[in-house]
């Protein structure tokens, strides 16, 4: 398994690292220890149902408590320890009614969740990305990052593809849970078009988008040469790290020029989204901010470990079902969350996104609202 990295790509050995190492080793683990709790939670409302409240007093009841024991639960090929009331009080639960008893408490979990205000919530930026979890079943996720630098899973739609009816619906959904448009924000996506129009029809034309620079760069090598790899990959790094945006975009121009004759559909890749690429220098974000929002790392830690485990699901019953377990694993995820490592410099964000839209002649309420934050 891959040692887990920082926002800006750093490999992590602090304690935090380690755990994080434990949460993020494979959606197994996030859908045993979440689905373990709500079991939990389960068998202690039966047994409340039955015996009354713990260490409480009834002449209503139908059973004592006798303490707590080991069991054993299925999961997958195996079974799995767990520690349950002992209350006996009739004839027990059929595997049947367990499961849709299960179905019935996460999925109430997950609407919770997924219907939460996000009002009160300072979100500074967005990161979104899609999760194909069929050829036929996509789900398209947003984590949100407040001006503390804490990490907020924000929520998650279904679709039959990755198209821009799916995005919209989800940001559609963000917005009526009380994420404002009018507040200015930087949305940190894949390289999606679709994601890009659907950001804009609903919060601004202008509004900053940056691609993520690791998709990009990847997508670039893949279509590459092998001999070409090194000298390509070297620019590019130069390209990111420049502070002087015009100067990056030069250099970018000036590689693609020279891979016009070697790799031409390459070179008109390199050029393509260009402006979004180069977002967060044209912002003038101090370097190791802009290093930790150059990439779309915060949610892709999380969403990868769906992609590895969902291919080895034979079969999702059902969109629903894909959707629950998704839920259930952002939501765990959310415990192994620490700050962006740069949370201190995000002052700098607000001040930059205030100067941003101060300068465009019709986002002068976005600007004050920006310089009132």
């Amino acid at each position: 398994m891959k040692r887990p990295i920082t926002d800006s790509g750093a490999v992590l050995h602090t304690p935090v690292g380690k755990a994080w190492d434990e949460v993020s080793a494979s959606f197994d683990r996030f859908c045993l220890t979440a689905g373990i709790e709500a079991l939990g939670t389960m068998m202690e409302k039966d047994a409340e149902e039955a015996c009354g409240p713990r260490h409480g007093r009834g002449s209503g009841r139908r059973g004592h408590r006798w303490g707590r024991t080991q069991g054993k639960i299925g999961f997958h090929a195996g079974k799995v320890d767990v520690e349950r009331p002992r209350a006996p009080a009739g004839a027990g639960v059929s595997k049947s009614a367990a499961s849709r008893h299960f179905v019935a408490l996460s999925a109430a979990r997950m609407k919770e969740w997924m219907g939460a205000d996000l009002s009160a919530l300072d979100i500074m930026v967005v990161q979104i990305d899609g999760i194909h979890i069929t050829e036929h079943l996509v789900l398209v996720a947003a984590i949100g990052i407040d001006s503390e630098g804490v990490k907020h899973p924000l929520g998650l739609i279904e679709g039959a593809t990755e198209h821009g009816a799916v995005v919209q619906a989800l940001i559609d959904d963000l917005v009526e849970r009380g994420l404002d448009p009018a507040v200015p924000r930087l949305f940190i996506i894949d390289g999606s078009k679709a994601l890009s129009k659907a950001i804009r029809r609903s919060f601004g034309r202008r509004t900053p988008i940056q691609r993520c620079q690791i998709h990009k760069a990847r997508n670039i090598m893949e279509r590459l040469p092998k001999p070409l790899h090194a000298s390509v990959r070297r620019t590019l790094r130069q390209a990111w790290e420049l502070n002087d945006a015009d100067k990056a975009e030069k250099l970018i121009r000036n590689l693609a020029q020279r891979l016009e004759r070697d790799a031409p559909g390459v070179s008109r890749s390199i050029l393509e989204g260009l402006d979004e690429i180069l977002t967060v220098t044209r912002l003038a974000l101090p370097s190791e901010l802009r290093r930790s929002l150059a990439c779309t790392n915060i949610i892709e830690n999380v969403m990868g470990t769906v992609r590895r485990v969902s291919r080895n699901v034979k079969r999702w019953q059902s969109a629903s079902m894909a959707l629950r377990w998704t839920a259930a694993a952002m939501h765990e995820a959310k415990k192994g969350f620490r700050r962006l490592k740069a949370y201190k410099q995000l002052p700098a964000l607000r001040a930059a996104l205030a100067a941003h839209y101060a300068n465009e002649p019709n986002n002068n309420a976005l600007a004050q609202n920006a310089e009132a934050a």
